[in-house]
């Protein structure tokens, strides 16, 4: 009832643990498919390693949070040393980011044989010179997907920003350079204020929002994206209930990634939400979750 097919690759449910979180060992990756989740997206890896921004990097919200992490992560070759023996029964996609299109092509080729695909991050919103910067550009995305492609034979998923004025454009953009999939919203650009310090509270000043604030703005750019796109759409920004998941599923999204979700509620949130999904579909007399991605835009 619940199982969906992307790429070419079998998930038991449409949900994902999103890149970012809890994601940092195999270990981890294995609890939160145990704990339900049907896929997972790994942290960001870059050519070199990253420790990412001083403290404070979080700034937590009564709804949702403001992170500046600065992408850490261990680079491309400790990654594969900690992967590369690693056997998942469920599909691990690899999120890489790069500066240049070669850079993220040159990542793509060394990590093919730990990754059931790949999600390219193009859409970091405080990482200088990465993500949000080269994500912003029609023709840049078009840029990196063609060479990913060019430079792996699995699936590539083009993670896109909302910081722009039409995101269809990026999505069609990565459509027309054959991407796989796209998955959408990564986060919005955000500040928060110590009003006592009077000054910005993130070392960065700036940082990525995410969680159930952004929910409306999420859902409405995978309904555009779903209407304006061949290919699947993933769906990411705020979902922490079933039917929030559900919304999602309705506005054309064939599979949804939950991040701060779990940094909110604990691994128990995929549990959750695929349990009510499946409540939700009996209720309503439905076969399967497949049958019900779309229905909201017809």
């Amino acid at each position: 009832m619940l199982e969906v097919e992307l790429f070419g690759l079998r998930f038991e449910n449409p949900l994902i643990l999103a890149s970012g979180v809890v994601d940092m060992t195999p270990e981890l990756l294995r609890r939160a498919h145990r704990e339900g989740a049907g896929g997972v997206v790994t942290k960001s890896i870059g050519k070199e390693p990253r420790k990412g921004y001083e403290n404070p990097t979080i700034v937590e919200l009564p709804y949702g949070l403001i992170n500046a992490m600065g992408l850490p992560n261990p680079g491309w070759e400790a990654f594969l040393e900690e992967f590369g023996g690693e056997k998942f029964d469920f599909p691990v996609i690899v999120s890489i980011f790069g500066g240049t299109p070669e850079e993220f092509a040159f990542l793509a080729e060394k990590l093919s044989e730990v990754a059931d695909a790949f999600e390219l991050n193009l859409s970091c919103p405080h990482a200088k010179g990465y993500g949000m910067e080269i994500g912003q550009k029609d023709e840049m995305v078009y840029e990196v997907v063609k060479a990913v492609k060019d430079a792996t034979d699995k699936p590539v998923i083009a993670k896109l920003t909302p910081n722009v004025a039409d995101i269809t454009k990026l999505g069609l953009a990565a459509e027309k350079a054959e991407a796989d999939g796209v998955s959408a919203i990564n986060t919005l650009k955000a500040t928060a204020i110590d009003i006592y310090a009077r000054k910005p509270i993130l070392s960065n000043r700036v940082g990525g929002y995410s969680g159930p604030g952004i929910k409306p703005v999420a859902l409405r750019a995978v309904y555009d994206l779903a209407k304006a796109l061949d290919i699947p759409v993933i769906g990411i920004g705020g979902i922490t209930t079933w039917q929030d998941a559900v919304e999602f599923l309705l506005a054309g999204a064939s599979a949804l990634q939950i991040g701060t979700g779990v940094a909110l509620k604990g691994f128990s949130v995929f549990r959750e939400i695929s349990d009510g999904i499946k409540r939700y579909l009996e209720e309503e007399g439905f076969s399967s979750v497949r049958d019900i991605v779309g229905l909201a835009l017809e």
